[in-house]
């Protein structure tokens, strides 16, 4: 059997199918489209993926709302199965707001929407995400967020960079985020979320095909369990 993928939708959200066209353009996988009510997942996921947008038009918190609904009691079980989860922008913050990842995304340090490619470095290649990046330093990505402020008090700051949960930080910090934080990943090395859009970077057309690697690096770490 291929790969196979889940993404979620949410009221609100809008990069749900940029990520069913990514998975499918880098991995060839099967993409089911699971609306937020539902109370289960498709059987046999290799991913899944929390999409960016406005889930919930971002009232009371970015996320807040959408971690509370019914599809994210089965995405915690999986996750504690050890299926790979994605949380990109909007799905960052829901994995936080879930507690599927440590910390929070506030308010950008300006107080602007920062919509613009964004240079990265990759801070961990060695997860089930970013194997394929090989010796690669630095990535090219888009940005698109009012909330991608990463904070965390001290000791989960310290906890998070001393057992490497830092996957991804900023050349040029556009929003505030502590340590230049833009993406972590959880202590079992299986849920990833990263405010920056590998969705709208998997190929040259889209002005950088850097965020392929990361789709590639998850079949590769299933080929080599």
């Amino acid at each position: 059997m291929g790969f196979k993928a889940a993404v979620l939708v949410f009221p609100g959200s809008n990069c749900d199918r940029d990520c069913k066209t990514a998975v499918e353009t880098t991995i060839g996988g099967h993409v089911d489209m699971v609306w937020h009510e539902e109370s289960a997942l498709p059987s046999g996921l290799d991913l899944i993926v929390i999409p960016g947008g406005f889930s919930y038009g971002d009232y009371l918190r970015c996320g807040a709302m959408a971690s509370q609904s019914p599809v994210m009691q089965a995405v915690k079980a999986e996750a504690a199965r050890g299926v790979s989860v994605l949380g990109i922008c909007n799905g960052f913050q829901i994995l936080c707001e879930a507690g599927l990842l440590p910390g929070a995304l506030l308010r950008n340090a300006q107080l602007k929407y920062v919509c613009k490619p964004i240079e990265l470095t990759i801070a961990n290649r060695r997860t089930r995400f970013t194997t394929a990046y090989g010796d690669q330093e630095t990535v090219w990505m888009t940005q698109g967020n009012g909330d991608g402020n990463f904070f965390a008090d001290a000791e989960t700051l310290k906890r998070i960079e001393d057992k490497d949960q830092v996957v991804f930080r900023y050349v040029e910090n556009p929003n505030g985020s502590v340590n230049d934080i833009a993406g972590i990943i959880n202590e079992a090395g299986n849920v990833l979320g990263m405010m920056p859009h590998p969705d709208r970077a998997f190929e040259p057309a889209l002005g950088s095909a850097d965020g392929a690697p990361l789709f590639r690096s998850l079949v590769g770490a299933l080929q080599s369990a």
